[in-house]
């Protein structure tokens, strides 16, 4: 078809598959019924018996040869041409719905079809009938879904519900057929979408006595993860893109200094969102990589070290404005999901030299479900860190106004022992909408009762400072979820999230994260009027991230990848991401046997 591209626009696909699997919403069924269903539309050969007028509506008595049963029918809205039609002794074939009345059997409004014996697909979609016929007819076919890596059983299973023969085509399909295609179909798209390029140098610095002097050892994970980000950087000839997605506390910090050891002679660069978090690494970095390594931090309020000269140079977004930022073979993006896309394609295009590109290492703290990681490793490679390097000791509750004086308690019993407490608002000022105090109306109720309370939040100017502050000399503070990400509290022990049930799963994990940094035993207190909310007793009862991410998922819908994203964009229709992990291991197996790194081609 000429105008298939501009079909396939307003359609909104890209492939081939992507209309595979725009099935038909429901059939036209002409072929004759082998049984009467009652209740449901069914289809007879029929004679017309008696036919009579009552009331400028016509009753007509037909004949069932197959059943051997009488029929009657009413047709409401008559017409002459119902009169010609409708003649004594004439043979019919009537559709429709079919009831019963004081044992005899009736269907009004019956329609006299011309041709029987087929089962017609209807879509709906943009276009009109006809010309998404045709375009379904020009395309989905045998020999196409065989070139587009489908096996038998599958190619009968899209053919069967485009094409059925019989009822039992799209009524006994197999459902896992379907996810599989789609599965499929996603994975090869993704795959087509990543450009590799060669990288500026390979990098093979030496490892083995950073690792061998630090004071602890790492996670089995931990050394996985280096190992293949060491196999990554040997490569000159593909700069590595790789997102790090580590849990909460599972010490991907290590994992971004053994990086900078792996880069070394040559310079790296890590950007983080925050200058809270810059600072906190840049520390990090002080405290444990070798003295040879010159380490600088450059943020815009202040900065340390000559950053022209060093060898590792940590920053916030301020490095984007550095005419002078040194050329690194590896970059390093912290919590890369509160960047803009453009800011670190900047920071990766400052680097580069005409078409090489220096080795990219994304780190993000919020665990997504395997199924997904699984996904998201065609378009960029992708490393999982599930474990800790110590096991948290954090106790979780669901409270109500009931238990607020226990809570109290609570709080003035962790303050005696010189530890910090966190209280998250579910907003700054007061509103008639939400069912619970905000940030600003609780705010006496702490600061009369207790010293060194510290505020922030979102719009706050200087949170940062105020959290600096607070981890120093602070006993309470009250904030909203700015604290979600990244800021090390070593004496935090207690957090009460208030409203709960208005975050997402993903979100109370990162912030019941902040407490027990140190494995001290800690309590995560979610306050609501809510009790009974199954998502907030399923939260409790696990600690993993991972986990958490999966049971996300199953409370809400799961989304899409392609842009680069997690949850964003076209849903899946048919594949679970929270429960099908299986079906995503076997199609990108199918990806990788048939197109090797190069799937075929979008239409």
């Amino acid at each position: 078809m000429k105008e298939a591209k501009a079909l396939f626009q307003k359609l909104k696909i890209v492939s081939l598959l992507d209309l595979a699997l725009i099935l038909p919403t429901s059939y036209k069924n002409t072929t004759l019924s082998s049984e009467i269903i009652i209740g449901k539309v069914n289809t007879f050969e029929a004679k017309v018996e008696e036919v009579s007028n009552i009331n400028g509506k016509l009753r007509i008595t037909f004949w069932l040869p197959k059943f051997h049963k009488r029929l009657s029918s009413m047709l409401f809205r008559v017409t002459p041409y119902h009169y010609h039609l409708f003649t004594i002794g004439s043979k019919h074939f009537i559709q429709g719905r079919v009831e019963k009345y004081k044992g005899f059997l009736q269907m009004n409004q019956p329609k006299s079809l011309k041709q029987i014996g087929e089962i017609i697909p209807k879509y709906s979609t943009p276009l009109k009938a006809d010309v998404m016929r045709s375009l379904i007819e020009c395309y989905i076919n045998k020999n196409n879904l065989y070139a587009e890596g489908l096996n038998k059983h599958e190619v009968k299973t899209i053919l069967g519900l485009h094409y059925p023969k019989k009822i039992e085509d799209i009524q006994h399909y197999d459902q896992d057929i379907l996810k599989f295609v789609e599965a499929f179909n996603h994975i090869k798209k993704l795959r087509g979408k990543r450009k590799d390029f060669p990288a500026i140098e390979a990098l093979n610095g030496e490892l083995h006595s950073f690792i061998n002097k630090l004071p602890f050892k790492l996670t089995k994970e931990q050394q996985s993860v280096i190992y293949e980000i060491q196999q990554d950087l040997k490569d000159k000839n593909r700069a590595t893109k790789r997102l790090i997605i580590g849990d909460v506390g599972s010490g991907k910090t290590m994992v971004i200094l053994a990086s900078a050891v792996m880069a070394y002679p040559s310079k790296s660069i890590l950007m983080a969102p925050t200058s809270l978090l810059a600072l906190q690494l840049y520390e990090e970095a002080k405290k444990y990589l070798p003295k040879y390594i010159k380490t600088a931090l450059v943020m815009q309020s202040s900065s340390e070290g000559e950053y022209l000269n060093a060898d590792f140079i940590v920053g916030t977004h301020a490095l984007l404005f550095k005419d002078d930022l040194p050329k690194a073979s590896l970059i390093m993006v912290d919590e890369q999901h509160r960047f803009g896309t453009k800011q670190r394609a900047l920071l990766e295009a400052m680097m580069a030299k005409e078409r090489k590109k220096p080795h990219y290492l994304q780190f993000s703290a919020t665990p997504i479900p395997r199924t997904q990681a699984m996904m998201q490793s065609e378009l960029i490679d992708v490393s999982l860190i599930t474990s800790t390097p110590f096991e948290k000791d954090i106790t979780s509750r669901i409270i109500s106004k009931e238990e607020f004086p226990e809570l109290l308690e609570h709080i003035k019993e962790e303050i005696a022992k010189e530890h910090q407490v966190l209280i998250v608002y579910p907003l700054v000022e007061e509103s008639q909408e939400i069912p619970y105090q905000s940030l600003d109306e609780g705010r006496g109720f702490w600061e009369k009762r207790f010293k060194n309370v510290y505020v922030t939040h979102g719009k706050d100017k200087n949170k940062e400072e105020v959290l600096q502050e607070f981890r120093d000399r602070g006993n309470i503070l009250l904030a909203t979820t700015v604290v979600e990400v990244g800021i090390s509290l070593p004496r935090l022990t207690l957090i009460v999230i208030v409203g709960a049930e208005r975050l997402g799963l993903a979100t109370l994990h990162q912030l019941r994260g902040r407490v027990g940094r140190l494995g001290l035993k800690s309590y995560c207190y979610l306050f609501t009027n809510d009790k009974d909310n199954k998502r907030l007793q399923s939260f409790i009862q696990t600690m993993s991230g991972f986990e958490i991410a999966k049971l996300d998922l199953m409370f809400r819908k799961s989304g899409d990848i392609l842009d680069g994203t997690i949850q964003s964009g076209i849903q899946f229709k048919w594949l679970n991401l929270a429960e099908d992990e299986h079906i995503v291991k076997v199609a990108k197996e199918r990806v990788k046997i048939l197109y090797g790194a190069f799937p075929n081609a979008p239409l």
